[in-house]
């Protein structure tokens, strides 16, 4: 990628070592160029507004403005994407409520941190896509009230995915974020969803019908009207009788799978 291609970021921290540490790891993406560094709110505010960066590694805690002062001090259109980088997970709601791309609560491990930035690079282009694809559409309706001729049709604009990728979990005292990757099924358990993941059940507030909305219906299948599984977790199906059939999954649970379902399995043979 080159230089005016570049992901240009910024790294506000308090702690010049923490700093440092996120320099460190971006230093290994080369699809990335670290524009500037603050220690404080104000002087964060200050370099956004001069280095206009794309992305934005943001502490919560700092002196004299904390992180969400910092994005508050901010007109919309000057507002950057941005991942939060803090020890305390209290703001992670709020975080999202604001649309952070990303949560990352110290100490992270360095995979945790570069699928991050991964996501943010993948919206970040698709921002700049959709950008490039406005200017496009004006410069050729201008040209065809020139000529006198018909513009060309609009480039489709590229959409995000609208997937949920990640969900954030309440437990006691500290919240969960959970890839949808790594989620075998989901039961339902009354107003709640009962996530299994990595040998582990999460309980989570949400319906069955809301979650099952977000999530990829080419990756999760309902099964049953109380079961959603990862299609990619499935390791065998089981004929039980003359019509029942059964899910098992990469975890060895299994699962009843709906009669009024059973066709969605039908390719998968």
């Amino acid at each position: 990628m080159n230089a005016a291609a570049a992901i240009r970021t910024l790294v506000v921290d308090d702690e010049p070592l923490a700093r440092e540490g996120l320099r460190l790891l971006l230093a290994t993406d080369p699809e990335v160029s670290v524009v500037g560094e603050a220690g404080n709110g104000p002087e964060a505010v200050r370099l956004i507004r001069e280095q206009r960066p794309d992305l934005v590694l943001l502490d919560v805690q700092m002196p004299e403005l904390n992180g969400f002062e910092v994005l508050a001090h901010l007109a919309p259109t000057e507002v950057p994407a941005v991942i939060f980088v803090t020890a305390y997970d209290r703001y992670a709601l709020r975080a999202f409520d604001i649309h952070a791309l990303d949560y990352l609560l110290k100490p992270f491990r360095d995979d945790r941190f570069h699928d991050a930035v991964g996501r943010a690079k993948a919206q970040i282009r698709l921002t700049r896509m959709s950008d490039l694809s406005q200017r496009l559409m004006s410069v050729l309706s201008t040209y065809g009230e020139r000529d006198n001729t018909p513009a060309p049709a609009p480039a489709p604009t590229p959409t995000p995915e609208p997937w949920v990728h990640r969900l954030a979990i309440r437990d006691t005292g500290r919240v969960v974020f959970l890839d949808v990757d790594e989620i075998e099924y989901i039961e339902a358990a009354d107003y709640y969803v009962q996530i299994h993941a990595g040998g582990k059940a999460y309980l989570h507030r949400e319906t069955m019908q809301s979650l099952e909305a977000r999530l990829d219906p080419e990756r999760f299948m309902r099964i049953h009207r109380s079961a959603i599984v990862n299609s990619r977790r499935i390791r065998e199906l089981r004929s039980e009788g003359r019509r029942d059939l059964v899910v098992v999954l990469t975890g060895g649970a299994e699962l009843r799978v709906a009669r009024s379902h059973r066709e969605k399995f039908q390719h998968l043979r």
